[in-house]
C-alpha cells in the first residue's frame, strides 16, 4: 500500500515499542526514537513504550490499537513480545512468532534454507574452545565465530589464526551458549531489504558496504561515519536482481511478513551470492540501511515508517469476547 493512500488517524493509538532487556537496547532506543518523531509528525497517536521499565500487560490495559516493534534481538525480534501481542490481540509490525523466533537463531535459519537450496557460508556449530579449533580446520581461515542469537555483530571474531579460537568462542559464549563458526566469504558485502507480505512483498534496492578494512562491526554499524554505503550498489545489473531474488525466496520461506533486511556476501571469484542472516526488525537509526535503501526509491523515512506501521498484523486474530 502506497503511504500516500494510509489514513494517520486510522492507526489508532500506537505504541512504539523500544529499549528493552537486550545486548541491542541502545541502538533500540536511537531506532524507536526516530519512528516516534517520524509518526507524530504525521499525525499518529504515537507513545514510547519501554518493557524494560513497564509491564506488556499496560498495552492492553490502556487501549492501544497496534503496536511498532522497534526492539532489536532477545525479548524483541526473537518471538516472545510477538507472542504476548498476540495472546493479547493487538496488531503488530514485521515478523509473527514462529518466522521471528527462526529467524533470531542462526543456525536454524541456515538449516531452513539449506533444506530448500538456498546458498549460506558452510558452518559448524560448537560448545567447546576444542570444537571451535575443529570447526577452524574443516572450515578453513578466515573463519566468523558468532553467537547464534544475538546481532549488530555483538560477540563477533574474525579468526586467522587457530590461537584465536579460544578467545573468540569466549567472547562469542558471554553472549549466548550456541556459538556458531562459518565459513568467511570474501567479497561484497550486499543488504537488502524487503517490504510487504507473501506474493505482494518486495525486495528493495541493494545496498553495498564498504567499510574501514572490511570490518563493519558495532562501532562501524552505528557511530561512526567511515562506512560507505552504496546506493545504487554499483553491482552490474543482472547481480542485484539475483541477490533481491535471493533474498525474496530467504524471507518467504521463514515465512516473514511486513518487513525484514537479509545481510549477503557476494563471493568476490565466483561471483555467487550467499545468505548470511535476516533481520526481522531491522535498525530504523541515522545510519540504518532500509530507510536509506527505501529513500532511493523515493519513499522518505516518514512514509516508510507509516507504510510499516499500517502492515501490522497478528498470526492468529482471537475471536471477539463478548463476555459473560
Amino acid at each position: 500500500m502506497s503511504a500516500a493512500l494510509i489514513d494517520p488517524k486510522a492507526m489508532g493509538k500506537v505504541a512504539v515499542l523500544m529499549g528493552g532487556f537486550s545486548g541491542e537496547r541502545e541502538i533500540s532506543l536511537m531506532s524507536g526514537g526516530g519512528v516516534l518523531q517520524a509518526l507524530l509528525a504525521q499525525g499518529v497517536d504515537a507513545q514510547a513504550f519501554d518493557p524494560a521499565q513497564r509491564d506488556l500487560g499496560e498495552l492492553k490495559r490502556e487501549g492501544f490499537d497496534r503496536v511498532f516493534i522497534n526492539l532489536h534481538g532477545r525479548f524483541g525480534e526473537d518471538g516472545t513480545v510477538q507472542g504476548a501481542l498476540e495472546l493479547m490481540g493487538i496488531p503488530y509490525t514485521g515478523s509473527g512468532v514462529l518466522a521471528s523466533s527462526v529467524a533470531m537463531d542462526k543456525i536454524m535459519t541456515k538449516r531452513i534454507w539449506l533444506a530448500e537450496g538456498l546458498s549460506t557460508p558452510a558452518w559448524r556449530q560448537v560448545d567447546s574452545v576444542e570444537q571451535t579449533i575443529a570447526a577452524f580446520k574443516a572450515l578453513g581461515a578466515p573463519m566468523i565465530v558468532k553467537p547464534a542469537r544475538e546481532g549488530s555483530s555483538l560477540g563477533l571474531t574474525k579468526v586467522t589464526d587457530p590461537a584465536q579460537c579460544a578467545q573468540a568462542y569466549e567472547l562469542a559464549a558471554r553472549h549466548d551458549p550456541e556459538v556458531l563458526c562459518e565459513q568467511f566469504i570474501a567479497g561484497d558485502e550486499v543488504t537488502c531489504p524487503v517490504l510487504g507480505t507473501g506474493a505482494q512483498a518486495t525486495a528493495l534496492p541493494v545496498i553495498r558496504i564498504v567499510a574501514p578494512d572490511g570490518n563493519y562491526d558495532y562501532e562501524h554499524k552505528y557511530f561512526t561515519d567511515d562506512t560507505q554505503y552504496l546506493v545504487p550498489c554499483g553491482l552490474p545489473e543482472g547481480e542485484e536482481a539475483a541477490v533481491q531474488a535471493l533474498v525474496l525466496k530467504a524471507f518467504r520461506t521463514l515465512g516473514c511478513r511486513g518487513w525484514a533486511r537479509a545481510d549477503v556476501m557476494i563471493d568476490a571469484r565466483t561471483r555467487q551470492p550467499y545468505l548470511l542472516e535476516i533481520n526481522t526488525s531491522p535498525g530504523m537509526t541515522s545510519h540504518s540501511l532500509v530507510p536509506m535503501s527505501a529513500r532511493s526509491t523515493g519513499l522518505s523515512y516518514e512514509q516508510l515508517c507509516l507504510r510499516v506501521l499500517a502492515s501490522a498484523s497478528l498470526d492468529n486474530p482471537l475471536p471477539v469476547s463478548h463476555g459473560d
